[in-house]
């Protein structure tokens, strides 16, 4: 039984990392995360750690009011399936605005977050 136990548990650590890796994760952002800009964006760009699957992955932007201003669809660019852009109407107004996401990478794991942005401040 031990024989057996040890090979079990190398294996296992062998796989776990790998599967974490597999989750589509927000590596950066324009506007960037937390940040300021002057200029109102025409569109929040999104960059993840994995390839996506955009039909099942989603991006939405609200104002500081709670009312949703991007322009769907949701764009992936197919050079790089870890990019996403999301048209907002605009110009938006100074202010601070909420960008909420939902990833789902080529192997189906789902991860979801938000983050902030602020223009004019």
């Amino acid at each position: 039984m031990k024989r057996l136990l040890l090979p079990l548990s190398v294996a296992l650590a062998a796989v776990v990392p790998a599967a974490a890796r597999a989750h589509a994760f927000l590596d950066h952002a324009t506007p960037p995360v937390g940040g300021s800009v002057q200029t109102a964006p025409d569109a929040v760009q999104l960059w993840f750690s994995e390839r996506l699957e955009p039909a099942l992955s989603s991006v939405s932007v609200f104002d500081g009011a709670g009312k949703r201003v991007d322009r769907q669809p949701l764009q992936a660019d197919e050079s790089d399936r870890k990019h996403l852009t999301v048209p907002v109407a605009g110009p938006l107004a100074p202010g601070t605005y909420k960008v909420v996401w939902r990833a789902v990478s080529v192997d189906t794991h789902a991860t979801t977050g938000d983050f902030t942005f602020s223009v004019g401040r």
